[in-house]
């Protein structure tokens, strides 16, 4: 699947989801938009919990990045 409407499609949707916290359910340090927050994003709704936790990552400080020229 590639996006949210082809998820849809080949699995169906439930309106009546409701999101249950486990043992599992745990914050992450990834970043906004990274891909490990994306997995960790995808994983939570695989096993039925919130997409979003409290205590997830909610500023990019510390981070280091690859700063690319443009040209």
């Amino acid at each position: 699947m590639r996006n949210v409407f082809e998820a849809i499609l080949e699995c169906g949707h439930d309106e009546d989801f409701a999101p249950m916290e486990t043992d599992d359910f745990v914050s992450t340090d990834a970043p906004a938009g990274s891909r490990s927050k994306i997995e960790v994003m995808a994983d939570r709704v695989k096993r039925g919990e919130p997409l979003w936790h409290g205590e997830d990552r909610a500023d990019y400080s510390g981070l280091i990045g690859v700063v690319r020229p443009r040209g």
